[in-house]
C-alpha cells in the first residue's frame, strides 16, 4: 500500500488547493493527533511555520484540530523546522508539525511532522495516519470539558538560539570572521544572524525581510547566485545560504564558488574522523551523492552509504546503524550528535569549528575532493506518466549504455513537487550532458 497525501518530505502542495486546505490541514491535526495519543498524561502538539502568507491559513486549522482531540497546542511562530523538532522533544510533546514547502516558492505550503522523539514519522506512521484521516473521527473527539488550550512560547527564539550555540565547541569563537548570511526571507530570518554575531562574527545579513511572498525569491540556497555576489562585494571570508525552513545548507568561499552539501559532508566527515568522533566507519547519503565524495571517503578508510533521496531515509539508516553523519547533496546535513533533522545552522557551525584555525581559506579546506562531472534537469510534468513511455526508456537504456561502467543515471519523480528529476555523472562531461539532453528531450515529448 502506498501513501496518497505523505511525499518524501511530509504533506506539500499549492496553498489554499488541496491538499493544502485548511479542511486537509484539520484533518490530519485529527488523525495524527488520534495516532499519536498515548497514556493518560495531557497531550501537547507544537507548531511552526516559516513565514509564507498562507502560514496564516494552515495554522489556525491544525492548531483546531489538535484542541478538538483534546491536545494542547504550543505556538512558536516562524522558526526553522530542526527547532521544531527540538522543542518537540524539550518540551515533551507528543508531536510537533512544522509548517513549511521548505526551498519552494511561497505558492506552495506544506505540512512535516515530527513524532515525540523529534524524528519524522516512517513510511509505515504515515500510512496509519491516511488511515485514520479516511476513518470517521466523531467518537474519538474530545468532551466539551476534555477540549485543548493554546498557547505561544514567547522564548521559542531564544530556546533555539542557545541550543545550535552549545554545539560549537567550547573555547572557540569567531572573531574576526566576516560571514554573509542568505536567510532566504524565511524560518531563519532572526535566529541565524543572531547566532553568528553571538559567536563573535560579522554578520552581513541578506534575506531577512520576509514580506509573506518572498521566500526563496532569488535567494537562499537553491538561489545562491546574490549571496556569492555579496561575498565578493563586502570582502567576506565565507558565505552561508539557508533555504526556506533552514533544514538545508551550501556555502561560499571567499571566492564566492559554492560548497555544495557533498563537500560539507566530507569536510565534517574527515575530521570527526581525525578527532575520532566518527561513529560507524562513514558516511549516509543519498543516490544523487557525488561519486567523488565516496572515492575520497574510501581513500581514508571510510564508507559510503547511499539510501533513497530523502533525509528521513538517511536518518532511519544513521539510527539503525549507529551513524552520527549523513546527508544529501542538496545540502540536508544531519548530525546525530545534536540534531533528529537536518539543520543548516548547526552544519555551517560544524563546517567553521573544522576550518577555524588552520590559516587556509574555505577555497582550500572547503574542497575536499574532486567531483566527477555531474548534471541534473528537471523536468515539469503535468497528470501524465512520461517514465512509462516506451521511447523514453529505450532513450534512458541507450543513455545508460553509453555512459557505462563509470557512469551512472538517476531519473525519479520528485516527491515534493510535480518534475521529473534526471541525472547523469560519469568521467566524460561530454557523454553526461548529452545523456541528460537526450533524456530530458524525450521525456517532454511524452509529457506533451
Amino acid at each position: 500500500m502506498t501513501r496518497k497525501l505523505f511525499g518524501t518530505d511530509g504533506i506539500r502542495g499549492t496553498a489554499n488547493a488541496e491538499p493544502m486546505t485548511a479542511e486537509t490541514a484539520l484533518n490530519v491535526a485529527m488523525a495524527a493527533g488520534r495516532y499519536f495519543t498515548r497514556g493518560d498524561h495531557r497531550h501537547l502538539a507544537v507548531i511552526g511555520k516559516d513565514t509564507r502568507l498562507s502560514g496564516y491559513l494552515l495554522e489556525p486549522a491544525l492548531t483546531a484540530g489538535f484542541i478538538a482531540m483534546g491536545m494542547d497546542v504550543v505556538l512558536v511562530g516562524p522558526l526553522p523546522a530542526p527547532a521544531v523538532a527540538m522543542l518537540t522533544r524539550s518540551l515533551r510533546a507528543d508531536i510537533g508539525v512544522m509548517i513549511s514547502a521548505s526551498h519552494n516558492p511561497y505558492q506552495d505550503n506544506g505540512i512535516k511532522l515530527f513524532g515525540p522523539d523529534g524524528y519524522k514519522p516512517s513510511d509505515e506512521v504515515e500510512l496509519e495516519i491516511e488511515a485514520l484521516m479516511a476513518a470517521d473521527p466523531v467518537a474519538e473527539r474530545a468532551a466539551p470539558a476534555g477540549l485543548g488550550r493554546a498557547k505561544r512560547l514567547d522564548d521559542a527564539r531564544g530556546r533555539y538560539i542557545e541550543f545550535v550555540k552549545n554545539t560549537f565547541p567550547e573555547g572557540l569563537r569567531l572573531d574576526g570572521l566576516k560571514i554573509v548570511v542568505d536567510c532566504a526571507h524565511g524560518a531563519a530570518y532572526r535566529v541565524a544572524p543572531t547566532v553568528l554575531w553571538e559567536l563573535g562574527a560579522t554578520v552581513v545579513p541578506m534575506g531577512v525581510e520576509p514580506d509573506g511572498l518572498n521566500i526563496n525569491d532569488g535567494c537562499g540556497a537553491t538561489a545562491t547566485e546574490a549571496m556569492r555576489r555579496e561575498v565578493l562585494a563586502q570582502d567576506a571570508d565565507l558565505g552561508i545560504a539557508l533555504d526556506g525552513d533552514a533544514d538545508r545548507v551550501v556555502m561560499a568561499d571567499e571566492k564566492g564558488a559554492l560548497i555544495d552539501g557533498d563537500q560539507l559532508m566530507a569536510l565534517i566527515a574527515a575530521s570527526y574522523h581525525r578527532a575520532g568522533r566518527l561513529k560507524g566507519g562513514g558516511v549516509v547519503a543519498t543516490v544523487m551523492s557525488n561519486r567523488g565524495l565516496e572515492r575520497y571517503l574510501d581513500g581514508i578508510g571510510l564508507g559510503l552509504v547511499r539510501t533513497p533521496v530523502g533525509d528521513r531515509y538517511v536518518i532511519e539508516h544513521m539510527r539503525k546503524n549507529g551513524l552520527n553523519v549523513g546527508g544529501e547533496q542538496s545540502g540536508h546535513i544531519i548530525l546525530s550528535d545534536y540534531a533528529t533533522t537536518g539543520d543548516g545552522l548547526i552544519a555551517a557551525l560544524q563546517v567553521l569549528a573544522a576550518t577555524i584555525g588552520s590559516d587556509r581559506p574555505l577555497s582550500t579546506t572547503g574542497r575536499v575532493f574532486e567531483p566527477l562531472p555531474q548534471l541534473m534537469r528537471n523536468v515539469r510534468f503535468n497528470g501524465t506518466m512520461p517514465l512509462e513511455d516506451a521511447e523514453v526508456k529505450k532513450v534512458i537504456h541507450d543513455a545508460e549504455r553509453s555512459l557505462g561502467k563509470q557512469g551512472r543515471l538517476v531519473i525519479r519523480k520528485s516527491g515534493t513537487e510535480p518534475v521529473i528529476r534526471v541525472m547523469a555523472e560519469g568521467d566524460d562531461e561530454l557523454l553526461v550532458s548529452r545523456a541528460v539532453d537526450t533524456i530530458a528531450e524525450a521525456i517532454e515529448r511524452a509529457a506533451g
